[in-house]
């Protein structure tokens, strides 16, 4: 597609401002950019326009938290507590097998299956991050590397200096990358010590930075925390000075109401993974409360290992859900809401909010395309409605990173993933002895 091009939808839903469905209008887009929302009638570019008269058009969604390379470890070991299929199974897998070239291959896999489903950037926590980042540079791909941090040795790294260390070379040498942005991680409050959590909230106010950090996934991890440091990670991570408006905290389930006001307080983060927690019985996170607490709720699939499915669309309608059956309040989650949180609610937490995430001229032209057709999406009163509660990511037809047409009717484009069936076989073989163990 030309660098100057119109997209005619039936309808777009910009979600800034919030709540608004526009029918009729067309999307000039120009050099990677959104140049302009023309309304009915309104004087229009001469630029080529794609007709896409049974589509909405919405902002590429953003997931909020995954393990991407883990979409090869899809379906091993299922139907396990999260401790038991972390220590006896994923863990010893990576031990073993985890490399520069695991990596890019399942990254590279995941990629694949999040373009097709409309997601157009994704935050990225895994060891390795300079083979995720090759991939998603193939598959010219929106990503937030994380600069993973943990207190155990692997094959990445040896000790919680050299993780940081390696993960800042490689934000010195990409940061001025397009497509590429960087958030500390550290993994989890299990995993991480007082005094690396101290060295990564100076990291972040130094070079302002978002922290993305695994917390109070499940009970197991609050009872710990309480046995090893006294209080419950909330309260550990206030007083070693990380909560704040750059705290992503994924999951966030078991949360008191206190700690849900101190995250508000402190304009924090969430990355609701509902597919996940309840494939793990992690439990069911407030995430009406969180809303009306001023937390700013995202959305993230997790890894495919827990999840299953790389699936924003799905993680909505979930999300959704859920939301009014805890809240017990059918307002809960609304459509409008739980778009926002697929979209600029992830693009706020990683700090990208004036780039993506909404619809709006001078904002990058990442935009998905979802076909409103067929009996299982008829008849449509509200699309906004059909895209949380009705339409799945077998509807999206045309994704668009950076103005670039990745996804046309249906269809990946380019030559990144033409060998992606042999080698995510071949690591189906080296990783199948621990899928069986």
């Amino acid at each position: 597609m030309a660098d100057a091009f119109l997209i005619k939808p039936r309808w777009v839903v910009p979600v800034e401002p919030a709540g608004a469905i526009l029918e009729g209008h067309a999307v000039a887009v120009n050099g990677g950019r959104i140049e302009a929302i023309v309304p009915p009638g309104g004087p229009q570019p001469g630029y080529p326009a794609l007709e896409l008269p049974e589509h909405v058009l919405i902002p590429g969604l953003v997931n909020a938290h995954t393990h991407a390379a883990m979409s090869l470890m899809r379906g091993m070991s299922d139907d396990l507590p999260l401790m038991r299929w972390l220590e006896d199974h994923i863990w010893p897998a990576e031990r073993e097998l985890v490399s520069p070239a695991m990596v890019r291959d399942g990254t590279l896999l995941a990629c694949a299956e999040m373009l097709r489903g409309g997601i157009t950037c994704f935050n990225e926590m895994y060891f390795f991050p300079e083979a995720a980042l090759e991939a998603a540079a193939a598959a010219r791909m929106r990503v937030a590397l994380g600069i993973i941090v943990i207190d155990f040795p692997t094959a990445y790294a040896s000790d919680p200096a050299d993780y940081l260390r390696k993960g800042l070379a490689l934000r010195d040498q990409q940061r001025d990358q397009a497509l590429v942005s960087f958030c500390l991680a550290p993994h989890a409050p299990y995993t991480v010590s007082d005094d690396t959590f101290r060295q990564v909230a100076t990291l972040a106010a130094e070079l302002d930075l978002p922290v993305h950090v695994h917390l109070h996934e499940t009970q197991d991890e609050v009872q710990r925390s309480l046995q090893q440091h006294g209080v419950r990670p909330v309260e550990r991570l206030r007083r070693l000075g990380l909560l704040g408006p750059g705290l992503i905290a994924v999951h966030a389930v078991h949360l008191e109401k206190h700690e849900i006001a101190l995250l508000g307080s402190h304009a924090c983060s969430v990355a609701h993974c509902p597919s996940s927690n309840l494939k793990l019985a992690s439990g069911f996170a407030p995430v009406e409360a969180l809303r009306k607490a001023g937390v700013n709720v995202c959305l993230g699939t997790d890894g495919a290992a827990s999840n299953n499915r790389l699936d924003l669309m799905q993680e909505m309608r979930t999300a959704a859900l859920l939301a009014k059956a805890v809240a017990r309040d059918a307002e809960a989650l609304p459509e409008h809401a739980a778009l926002r949180a697929a979209t600029l609610g992830g693009a706020q937490a990683l700090g990208l909010q004036n780039v993506v995430g909404s619809i709006e001229p001078g904002k990058a032209a990442d935009l998905t395309a979802i076909a409103l057709r067929g009996p299982e999406l008829a008849p449509c009163y509200d699309p906004a409605s059909h895209v949380v509660y009705a339409a799945g990511r077998e509807h999206v037809s045309h994704v668009w990173v950076n103005g670039e047409l990745r996804v046309a009717d249906g269809k990946l484009l380019g030559d990144a993933f033409s060998a992606l069936d042999t080698r995510w076989r071949i690591w189906q073989n080296s990783f199948k002895s621990h899928a069986d163990s």
